[in-house]
């Protein structure tokens, strides 16, 4: 199964020069790229990006982040976000915009998500996802 790894894991990685070896978490997604089992939307991408001050290094991780292509998203994609939102806010769960695209694609495509944000611990109890095994240790 492939896995939608979520910005909180991303950044845990990009932020931490040489932890690899250190944090479970970061050694689990290096073996998911080393294995291509790692997938990437667009809306990932960009809070990836955002932010990032220096055209050097903004350059340096956007060349390296396209070595995981963008999953195709569909209008259903969007769709299914809005009510997925919706399905959890009926039960008082809060998220973002993005968290809820993040579960539309896991969702249509049978991936795994990879994160380190709680919040998709909530998102389990209402909607069909599936978190990344590995996703239960990290903190």
């Amino acid at each position: 199964m492939n896995v939608l790894v979520d910005t909180s894991i991303w950044s845990l990685a990009l932020r931490r020069k040489g932890a690899v070896e250190n944090d479970p978490a970061l050694a689990e997604l290096s073996s998911l790229v080393m294995h291509e089992r790692v997938v990437m939307i667009g809306a990932v991408r960009q809070e990836l990006l955002s932010g990032i001050k220096q055209t050097a290094q903004f350059e340096k991780l956007r060349e390296w982040l396209r070595a995981f292509p963008d999953v195709e998203l569909a209008t259903t994609d969007y769709e299914n976000a809005a009510a997925f939102f919706n399905r959890c806010r009926a039960k008082g769960i809060q998220g973002s915009s993005t968290d809820f695209l993040i579960c539309a694609v896991a969702a249509h495509h049978d991936f795994a998500i990879f994160t380190a944000d709680e919040d998709f611990r909530h998102f389990t109890t209402v909607l069909p996802i599936a978190l990344h095994p590995f996703a239960a240790s990290v903190h």
